[in-house]
């Protein structure tokens, strides 16, 4: 940007004479033809103001105090200009006069945006806002200022630039520069599309940037555990309280198809007694807020009363926080030599070894897992060969009653 656009005038509004002849000291400033004007809230006669200079003229106290005051001003605007530029890369004359003036205009910037976007959100945690949601957002934001300081060599970013390359190098950035995987990639651009849509909705952004963007999803692996490894879980032999009491969570959600969070708050009220007597567990997933319907197996219905004496107030286990799960996982990985072993595999299991390989309908499934779709279902529900196998030889058997060659 050439300093040769950028401005400051100061004169006097003839218009708006008083009586006694006194006239408002306005300031004027003009970036790239952008003009903003605003009231330096001091009067002085046209008499004692130069106007080719923009001052006053004179030695009176009231001279003196106002041209001090216009050169403070004229100071502050030249910071606020260089600031702006350096940090964005644009300035315009509504961007000066409104913090000059100490009035807060919309944001114009993503950085900025984002920021309004996390206090607002951090004020609704705990009522209708998840505190480790609040974590992903404030992740998101940092990446964002180092993806704007190694790109554009900038502080922030001007929301009327943003665009699909902006977009594409953001994803370029978090999966070449910062190693991210293809889940924690896109939930990053899921973050920033909403961001994009706010600045849409306030009119800082005329055209969604996001129209056109087609986010590269991979080919994600939704992973359960095979009969021999479920088994090798429930028998490997455990001398740490801790490993076995994380390996009965684990293998309580196998059975359950509960998710982390909602056995963490699983309690005595969510114990129901079906019409034919067997316990049941109606929750309502922390999720997606659907209702699960889970009519308890005998090795869950032991795992709870195993831990009966160790319950705190209502709760039924004394689940630790997420940290201390994934450390517990690795070392379960290691004892039972099992790939990667992580605790939401336990709700595939429960899905694919559990449910469907014996025979369990897709729509029991579904709401078993408080799935708000049958296609959410489909993807937890992988068919195994065992499972085809089994299928295959019923029909097999229907055929051959039928059938003569």
């Amino acid at each position: 940007m050439k300093r040769s656009t950028f401005k400051i005038l100061f004169y006097l509004n003839t218009s708006k004479a008083r009586k006694s002849g006194l006239c408002p000291v306005m300031g004027r400033i003009t970036v790239d033809g952008s003009i903003a004007q605003f009231s330096l809230k001091m009067i002085i006669h046209p008499d004692n103001w130069n106007a080719e200079c923009g001052k006053a003229t004179g030695k009176s106290p009231e001279t003196i105090k106002l041209n001090r005051e216009i050169n403070r001003t004229r100071k502050s605007i030249e910071s606020i200009y260089e600031r702006i530029a350096d940090t964005v890369g644009y300035v315009t004359a509504e961007q000066i006069k409104n913090e000059l003036t100490g009035v807060a205009g919309k944001a114009e910037t993503l950085l900025k945006l984002f920021e309004e976007h996390n206090l607002e959100y951090e004020k609704r945690v705990g009522i209708d806002r998840k505190k480790s949601s609040f974590y992903h957002y404030k992740n998101c934001y940092k990446h964002l200022c180092g993806f704007i300081r190694l790109k554009y060599n900038l502080l922030d970013f001007p929301l009327r630039k943003l665009d699909k390359p902006f977009i594409d190098s953001f994803d370029f950035y978090l999966r070449v520069d910062a190693g991210m995987t293809t889940g924690t990639i896109l939930n990053y651009i899921i973050i920033l599309k909403k961001i994009s849509k706010r600045a849409v909705n306030q009119g800082s952004v005329l055209r969604d940037p996001f129209s056109e963007y087609v986010p590269d999803r991979g080919k994600s692996k939704y992973r359960h555990l095979s009969g021999d490894e479920l088994e090798r879980i429930m028998t490997v032999k455990l001398k740490n309280p801790k490993y076995r009491f994380i390996r009965d969570m684990f293998v309580f959600s196998c059975f359950t198809g509960l998710a982390y969070a909602d056995i963490r708050q699983l309690s005595e009220r969510h114990l129901q007694k079906s019409l034919d007597g067997k316990t049941i567990i109606k929750i309502s997933r922390q999720k997606t807020g659907e209702e699960s319907y889970i009519k308890l197996l005998d090795v869950p219905v032991r795992i709870i009363e195993k831990y009966h004496h160790e319950r705190k107030g209502d709760l039924l286990f004394n689940m630790p926080v997420n940290s201390l799960i994934i450390h517990y996982m690795r070392k379960l990985e290691k004892l039972c030599n099992i790939d990667h072993l992580t605790f939401h595999m336990a709700r595939h299991t429960f899905a694919t070894q559990i449910c469907l390989t014996n025979g369990v309908p897709l729509a029991t499934l579904s709401k078993m897992m408080g799935h708000t779709s049958m296609r959410t279902t489909q993807i937890y529900a992988e068919i195994t060969s065992q499972k085809v196998g089994s299928d295959m030889k019923k029909v097999a058997g229907r055929i051959n009653e039928k059938f003569n060659v």
